[in-house]
């Protein structure tokens, strides 16, 4: 079994070539300047890589991407082998990173949270404080009460 930094080398060293290698020696048109390698995970064992990457489009443009990255496997797995010089060459698995649409759904929640803020704001622009602007009591106004309450002679 390898150990941690060995791997995390080899994902460092396929995430570059794969890149280098859609961006210059794949004619492929699905997988124009659109495709983004955005991360690398190898296993343990080094057999196997998970290469992430995002897609700049919509959805027809994403699948078009993902089956031209299927197509073009055997060419980076080769790609990745000549420049690693490994015994063995890990597999290539393509997975669509999430990231895009979870920064996309938090950014929608973040604006729904500051219509409500605004929404609350407005509401509360010509309010007053019910009791009082400084609700709670003051040493100096328990001796003045305290005063009041001591009888006078």
């Amino acid at each position: 079994m390898a150990d941690n930094a060995r791997a995390k080398k080899l994902a460092d060293l396929i995430q570059v070539v794969v890149a280098e290698k859609l961006q210059r020696g794949i004619k492929d048109p699905r997988l124009g300047t659109h495709v983004t390698i955005t991360d690398t995970r190898v296993t343990g064992d080094l057999r196997e890589a998970t290469v992430f990457y995002t897609v700049y489009g919509d959805d027809e443009e994403r699948a078009s991407a993902a089956a031209g990255l299927e197509s073009a496997k055997g060419i980076l797995r080769s790609a990745v082998g000549a420049a690693a010089g490994t015994k063995f060459t890990p597999t290539l698995a393509f997975v669509a990173d999430a990231l895009p649409d979870n920064a996309k759904a938090i950014e929608d929640l973040l604006d729904r949270a500051r219509a409500s803020d605004a929404k609350v704001r407005e509401a509360s622009s010509g309010a007053t404080y019910a009791g009082g602007a400084d609700p709670y009591r003051k040493p100096e106004d328990e001796s003045a009460e305290n005063d009041e309450d001591s009888p006078s002679a």
